[in-house]
């Protein structure tokens, strides 16, 4: 049996230098709502293309701030999504770019950096200094997005090297 490839982990040390935040023309940010769980469910569906429920995921697991999960929307529907996850051991380097997703149509517009970048405004709003997140090898368009925004590669186990030599080679 082939033995799952562990996630890929990148890291943002830190948080100051983030450039300004402006939403994309047509579009504008909004946070989560009561009633934006099945909004999130249909948007993480079709951009990760499986199912994930939202009170598997976020809610019940960490305390949710509703001001931390973001979506960008065209007119009333949400496109893309990602949320500012705070490990909770205090340290304030131990935040979490979380859940990033666009839905496939709007895929290309910017929209990715856009709520990725918003997020890491609310985790420096909210006492973070660094942000870190988990990826997969084959989100090419999605790692371009976090070197783009200062993430770098962290290697933790003797694959990364060379998976991640592969995916920079490859963009």
């Amino acid at each position: 049996m082939e033995q799952a490839l562990s996630k890929l982990v990148m890291k943002k040390d830190i948080l100051s230098d983030l450039p300004a935040f402006h939403c994309p023309a047509g579009y504008r940010l909004t946070s989560f709502q009561p009633e934006d769980e099945r909004n999130w469910e249909d948007l993480i569906r079709h951009s990760f293309t499986r199912e994930v429920k939202f009170v598997d995921k976020i809610s019940a697991h960490v305390p949710l701030y509703s001001d931390r999960l973001l979506f960008i929307c065209r007119g009333d529907q949400p496109v893309a999504t990602a949320t500012a996850w705070e490990l909770g051991s205090g340290d304030p380097k131990s935040w979490y770019l979380h859940m990033v997703g666009v839905l496939p149509e709007y895929s290309g517009k910017g929209l990715g950096y856009a709520v990725s970048l918003a997020v890491l405004h609310k985790i420096r709003e909210s006492g973070g200094a660094a942000a870190s997140l988990e990826t997969d090898d084959f989100r090419l368009p999605a790692i371009r997005i976090y070197l783009k925004l200062g993430f770098q590669p962290v290697y933790l186990d003797d694959s990364h090297p060379g998976r991640w030599e592969r995916i920079l080679q490859s963009l």
